[in-house]
């Protein structure tokens, strides 16, 4: 049995026990809780070296900076797209017209999120003041601020840099085959996170907000479909079937887990393997794109905010659905991928439009639903930007790259 039938074969049997246990199957969440904990034991050495080889690898600054700015102008040119099209699946849908949620559903302390930083607070906590304590705490683009500089400078000082390179080269071959006997045990966690979701939701608090699931998931749909197809095949020369075979155990976990973060492990293994990208491309873009890539939760923030104006019967114009699109794809770059971060991320979108914060506590009782749909986009956002970006690259340096491709798909055929 592959492992893509694993996944589903849990994902079915947990909705199954969900619906019929109910809230007594939360029994088995420890099962979903211990899977995290290891996936969060490993992603912080696993960022560090896979990005400090992948950086150093290239021994020429000039290509790690066209490899950024290609990265970072694809994601956010697909999160723009990506907001755009929640914007119209808002109006197409128009949740919020005619909604009656009763009070005892809404959660009142979902308003009181944590106050989110302004854009140049977030670029300034990029840099670490100590890269060992952003190590510790798990601070992601800390990692990859002290990961880029310390490739940059293993290939800026050359031969003398050796012993460090093959150091973090062994480290990141270390913790692959970690990464591959955690993956193992994907189906039981995936068994143990959705389960309790089920058994505690239900269908009483689903009903009511139909419109908003439906919404969301058909703009997540759409995109996957036909934007991230396109790019695949028009810039990344793949054939989209191929491209959604390959990333789907990574998509299915990631939907299953709400956390881009937690499921970079198996997408670094499902893009190198399944999809032929070179590792020192995946191990640039996927990294980066776990923190700043977020075009399911752009999704999200297009419909929640058309919600929740349609809701208190607030009209937006065309600077206000701007200023929305603009806000919510600068947004996206401060915005960790961890379950629960969309809720921080749209209270400053509503601030920014003076909206009532209160409107969040109207959706947070679906927040983690919806959190399944945006992230099993942003992980398959990830994946494509590392296939049309390791396109790119081969053609800016075929020799080099194409021959790296051919070796590592000599060493380990497609799962």
């Amino acid at each position: 049995m592959n492992f893509l039938t694993q996944i589903l074969i849990a994902f079915i049997l947990a909705i199954i026990a969900g619906v019929i246990f109910g809230p007594e199957v939360e029994v088995v969440s420890p099962l979903g809780d211990a899977f995290l904990r290891l996936i969060q034991f490993i992603i912080a050495p696993l960022i560090l070296a896979t990005l400090v080889v992948g950086v150093a690898g290239t021994g020429d600054i000039k290509k790690i900076g066209r490899l950024g700015g290609k990265t970072v102008a694809y994601y956010l040119t697909t999160s723009a797209i990506a907001i755009t099209l929640g914007l119209g699946m808002g109006y197409l849908f128009s949740p919020g017209e005619g909604v009656d949620i009763p009070e005892e559903s809404i959660d009142e302390t979902a308003a009181e999120t944590e106050e989110t930083e302004g854009v140049v607070d977030t670029l300034l906590n990029i840099i670490p003041e100590n890269p060992f304590a952003a190590l510790v705490e798990g601070e992601i683009l800390q990692i990859i601020f002290f990961a880029l500089f310390l490739g940059i400078a293993i290939a800026a000082v050359g031969e003398r840099a050796q012993p460090v390179y093959r150091f973090f080269e062994g480290f990141s071959e270390v913790m692959f085959k970690i990464t591959s006997f955690v993956i193992l045990l994907a189906p039981i966690g995936v068994f143990g996170l959705v389960a309790p979701i089920i058994g505690d939701h239900g269908l009483s608090i689903l009903l009511p907000l139909l419109q908003v699931i439906l919404a969301v998931a058909v703009a997540c749909i759409i995109h996957v479909a036909v934007i991230y197809t396109l790019a695949v095949r028009t810039f990344g020369k793949m054939n989209p079937i191929h491209f959604l075979k390959g990333i789907a155990p990574a998509g299915i976990f990631a939907f299953s887990s709400a956390s881009s973060a937690g499921t970079l492990p198996l997408t670094i293994k499902n893009t190198t393997e399944n999809l032929g990208v070179s590792k020192g491309t995946s191990s640039f873009v996927l990294p980066l794109g776990a923190t700043i890539n977020m075009d399911g939760t752009a999704i999200y923030q297009g419909v929640a905010v058309l919600f929740i104006a349609q809701f208190y019967g607030i009209e937006l114009g065309a600077m206000e659905l701007l200023t929305v699109v603009l806000i919510a794809t600068l947004a996206s770059i401060g915005t960790a991928g961890v379950p629960g971060a969309g809720l921080i991320m749209l209270t400053l979108v509503l601030t920014s439009l003076n909206m009532p914060l209160e409107g969040i506590a109207l959706i947070a009782g679906i927040d983690r639903i919806l959190d399944m749909f945006r992230t099993g986009v942003n992980v398959v956002g990830d994946a494509s930007a590392a296939v049309v970006v390791d396109r790119k690259e081969s053609l800016a340096e075929p020799g080099e790259d194409e021959e790296e491709r051919r070796g590592e798909e000599e060493e380990g055929s497609p799962s």
